[in-house]
């Protein structure tokens, strides 16, 4: 059952029997006339969902419907002055469905004409009630649609049809959502270097300004972060099965909420008067695993002034192995097209010797493979050979996932002017992938007895990948979501209401790796070091490593010593606020009430880390910083004044309004900001409507990114063909600005009247990032370390120059080292700083357009939709004095053309949809040409209205229709596909069963 709920004040209404029990929609003519109040409406066509929404809201009402009653409808919306009564009756009139008052304030629409009622019998006068407000993002103010501000919604409806498990799934696949950073695939292929996404969360990127830059919400409240920084909101623990919609609010929003809206807000509106149960089974699958289970089961029940709501859901997805995908199956990807990305670090290994010429070094000599006699003759090793190896072999793409959740809400009023409300949520996930092989650079001395030298040095080092010893590592992660809140609305004066509530957020994740490299104890084994009598190993005893013997030459003893090295982590986020805010009206202007809304906000945010590690030492190494918090005090007013309305509109302008918003926010730690929003709204004709907005945004630096512990560290990197080793310095920016913004958009919405069902509408925007917090090394690692843009943060180094030797013995001899005597100080080629700087400049512009169509075809119902998004410019400015680059429309970057055209079609029980996503073709950083992607989804569903099987929806849904491949790029990464800009799942299939009882 779906309810459109009236404004949370008690509006009484005149009880006769007209009024108790009116035919609205089955007869407009009314039986009896009662005085009822003209009512302003300014209703907009669109689908009967969004018509009816809007209908509630303006009139004040309580609307009762099953979600498939309304599915695939639509509305010709209207404006005038009406009565409730009459403006719904025209609403619903050709539509099939009536409409019954069930009490004051309370309508029911079922499919059909309704019985008339005897109007004559005396009935008892029910007691006020106080019913929930509908949640609307973009405005502070109830009864306000968003306004000028664009924002786009997905109901439950349109969620369903594109059929994902998961909200985020449907949110990742949004042409205004730019999915590189912050999923799980983007971790594994190493497109999102950040690498601190441990709990594997995955949230939305508006514009691509950064996750951290796009606000979410559940009803209107801020989530705590996840992650590594605390800064990301984790949509996939959201029970999908609790969401009613999800609206997405895409322009700069800080003067309406604050830090982190800068690209926008995703708000997701949880189901609240939802009276019965559902239940959910889903099971899908595509080729090599990502196989999916889902059940859900939802309570709820409305009664008499109050309402309430429990869901629980679990998902479970299975892990895809990169073997599973011929594109990632190897970094060998010259089959494709490409280049070899394969590491010379490999078992067998190779033997690395100075190169004078070019000061690196680089392997002369391979390890011969199944070699069985040791120690091996100089003649037995390969000269000119090369041992090649997959960095990813045996590494899942997609980590397996299993998640378990809960949402409940509550809602009871109080007499006539009070309403308490609540809410509470918990999710617990978890998380298990075969991750990195280990690597190593061997020394190897004659102390070890299976030492062997091809040229008579009596030192060697060694160019080792454990894949046969060790095998990949393994990686786990606990992520747990908790949040609740409990509130109270007040009635005021007139239609003015009070909206106080108190929420509490927290964010845990645990996550770790096993099966890594011990440095120490694996120089111990070769007999580089001697033995420590710290440790229980003794070479005398339990024999050395042997290096020469491709993984199969060492005993389980040796290899449990050398891997036994793990790192762990726990990250834990807090928020605590304390909300207050009242919103009515203030007078009547000729075109309308002028209403304003005024609140105020306090919050607390902390942020906590522990981690320990046993990667270089016989016992843990433990790091854990004191507790980061700061406390942020806000105040905020929003203003909407129509100018002109139904009561003085002219020719060339039937509606215009204008709103304002204004904030001022104070951080503990990062001062104050005041922010303002503009908005203006006009119609000159019926069906045209033209908007526009301007505002300032801004982010607050993260508690991490100021205060982050310094750590250096060492990956192997390939760059322009070139296998590296870097050496990187990371940690946080005391120094660092708050990041600010100036948005503006334009746009228009026409519904032509001549035409209805028709809806176009298309929206400029841009906005102008200035200070933006980032790590430029990180952000544009993909394109090789040569990258001109990056020089002020990359340093080569060479293995013949003093300085440099000297440089990389300091930093590697730092106690902040994470894995010393894994690597000597000659074998590194570069120094990265990757700290948090505020960069210059990020300027992004484009367009938006949709074009929507429905219509009816005799017993046929067709709804067409086209929407797309094209970015004109993703102009970035490093630091203040570095030159500005588009890097749009280039690989590992936004590209400038994402489209989705649908066609959804329902004949009584049945209904299908087809879905076509578009992404356009680009280019590398080289020059070459990356093909456009297109692919097709295709859903069907049987809804069956009567009985014994009323209220069931079965679904079979095809996800990449064709299973067409992402377009082949060959990434640095060793993939052949863009992880920024595709997906490798390829076709998915499921079916699904909802019931509702």
């Amino acid at each position: 059952m779906t309810t459109l709920s009236r404004p949370n004040h008690t509006r009484r209404l005149s009880l006769t029997a007209c009024s108790t029990l009116a035919l609205l929609a089955a007869a407009p003519a009314a039986i009896c006339a009662p005085a009822e109040p003209l009512i302003t409406f300014a209703i907009p066509a669109g689908t009967m969902e969004s018509v009816l929404t809007t209908y509630a809201i303006q009139a004040h009402v309580q609307l009762l419907y099953t979600p498939d009653l309304v599915a695939g409808r639509r509305s010709a919306g209207l404006t005038g002055a009406l009565t409730a009564r009459e403006a719904l009756g025209r609403l619903l009139s050709g539509s099939g469905l009536s409409a019954q008052e069930s009490r004051p304030g309370v309508i029911v629409l079922r499919l059909g004409r309704i019985a008339e009622a005897d109007p004559t019998p005396e009935l008892p006068q029910p007691s006020p009630e106080v019913l929930s407000e509908l949640v609307v993002t973009g405005s502070h103010i109830r009864g306000a649609d968003p306004g000028a501000a664009p924002v786009l919604q997905l109901d439950r409806d349109a969620l369903d049809r594109r059929g994902y498990a998961t909200v985020t799934d449907a949110l990742s696949a949004l042409p205004q959502n730019y999915a590189g950073l912050a999923t799980p695939a983007s971790a594994t292929t190493g497109i999102d270097v950040t690498t601190q996404n441990y709990s594997r969360a995955t949230t939305v990127n508006l514009r691509a300004l950064g996750p951290d830059a796009t606000l979410v919400m559940v009803n209107g409240r801020r989530m705590a972060g996840t992650g590594g920084k605390g800064d990301l909101s984790d949509i996939s623990s959201i029970p999908a099965a609790a969401v009613e919609r999800v609206d997405v609010l895409l322009d700069g929003a800080s003067a309406l909420y604050g830090s982190d809206a800068v690209g926008g807000v995703v708000n997701l509106v949880m189901k609240r008067d939802f009276d019965g149960a559902e239940t959910q089974l889903r099971y899908g699958a595509a080729q090599g695993g990502a196989g999916e289970r889902l059940a859900a089961q939802s309570f709820g029940r409305v009664w008499s002034g109050g309402h309430t709501l429990i869901t629980y859901e679990y998902y479970a997805r299975d892990a895809l192995p990169f073997t599973a995908r011929d594109y990632t199956a190897s970094a060998d990807l010259r089959p494709f097209g490409g280049t070899d990305h394969r590491s010379t670090n490999a078992s067998p290994g190779n033997i690395l010797v100075l190169d004078p010429a070019t000061n690196t070094s680089r392997p002369l000599y391979a390890i011969p493979a199944g070699a069985t006699t040791f120690p091996l003759k100089a003649t037995d090793f390969i000269a000119g050979g090369l041992n090649l190896q997959s960095p990813k072999a045996g590494m899942d793409l997609l980590a397996d996932q299993e998640r378990n959740s809960v949402y409940a809400n509550f809602g009871q009023s109080l007499g006539e002017r009070v309403e308490v409300n609540g809410d509470f949520r918990f999710s617990r996930r978890t998380s298990n992938a075969n991750s990195v092989i280990p690597t190593a650079i061997l020394s190897v001395t004659p102390a070890n007895p299976y030492f062997a030298s091809p040229n008579g040095a009596t030192t060697q080092q060694i160019a080792y990948a454990f894949a046969n010893d060790l095998g990949p590592s393994q990686s786990y992660s606990v992520g747990r979501s908790l949040a609740a809140s409990l509130g109270a609305k007040l009635d005021l004066w007139g239609d003015w209401q009070a909206d106080g509530y108190v929420a509490y957020a927290k964010e845990q994740t645990h996550s770790g790796t096993t099966g890594n490299l011990n440095s120490l104890f694996l120089n111990e084994a070769l007999g580089t070091t001697a033995d420590n009598p710290a440790t229980t190993f003794k070479t005398s005893v339990d024999g050395f490593y042997n290096p020469y013997g491709s993984g199969q030459a060492n005993s389980r003893t040796i290899l449990n010593f050398i891997g036994s090295g793990y790192s762990r982590q726990r990250f834990e986020s807090r928020m605590t606020s304390l909300n207050v805010q009242a919103d009515g009206k203030v007078w009547t202007l000729p075109g309308g009430d002028l209403r304003l809304a005024l609140g105020a906000q306090t919050r607390r945010e902390s942020f906590d880390q522990y981690q320990e590690s046993e990667l270089s030492t016989v016992n843990p190494v433990v790091t854990r910083p004191a507790r980061e918090g700061r406390t942020v005090n806000a105040a905020f007013a929003e203003l909407r004044a129509p100018l002109v309305g139904p009561d003085n509109a002219v020719p060339g302008v039937r509606r215009l309004e204008f709103s304002l918003a204004g904030r001022i926010e104070s951080y503990s730690d990062a001062g104050q900001t005041t922010n303002p929003k503009v908005g203006l709204t006009w119609e000159p004709a019926e069906g045209f409507r033209l908007r526009a907005t301007y505002g300032t945004s801004f982010r607050a630096p993260g508690l991490t990114e100021t205060k982050a512990l310094q750590t250096i560290s060492a990956f192997p990197f390939a760059s322009n063909g070139a296998r590296l080793l870097v050496l990187d310095v990371d940690g946080g920016n005391p120094d660092l600005e708050p990041e600010t913004a100036k948005s503006w958009t334009a746009g228009f919405d026409i519904s032509p009247v001549q035409v209805p069902g028709l809806k176009i509408a298309a929206t400029l925007f841009d906005t102008d990032f200035s200070g933006q917090i980032d790590r430029p090394v990180f952000r544009f690692l993909a394109s090789g370390l040569s990258n001109p843009v990056i020089a002020p943060f990359v340093r080569f180094v060479s293995a013949s120059n003093p300085a440099d030797l000297a440089k990389v013995q300091a930093l590697i001899s730092d106690p902040k080292y994470t894995t010393p005597g894994l690597y000597p100080a000659s074998a590194f080629n570069v120094i990265i700083d990757t700290r948090y700087v505020n960069t210059g400049r990020l300027h992004v512009r484009g367009l938006d357009a949709q074009v929507a169509y429905g219509f009816d075809h005799g017993a046929d119902r067709f709804d067409l939709a086209l929407s797309g998004t094209y970015l004109f410019n993703y102009d970035q400015q490093l630091t203040p004095t570095a030159s500005t680059a588009n890097f749009v429309n280039i690989a590992g970057q936004p590209l400038a053309l994402r489209a989705r055209g649908e066609a959804n079609w329902r004949h009584g029980d049945f209904g299908a949809t087809l879905g076509i996503n578009y992404a356009g073709a680009y280019k590398t950083s080289a020059g070459q040409t990356i093909d456009a992607w297109t692919t097709a989804d295709l859903q069907v569903r049987w809804a069956p209205s009567k009985s014994p099987v009323e209220g069931l929806v079965v679904t079979a849904s095809v996800q990449n229709l064709f299973d067409t491949d992402p377009p082949f790029y060959d990434a640095p990464q060793g993939i052949g596909y863009d992880a920024a800009n595709a997906d490798p799942i390829g076709r998915f299939a499921a079916i699904q069963l909802t019931k509702r009882w």
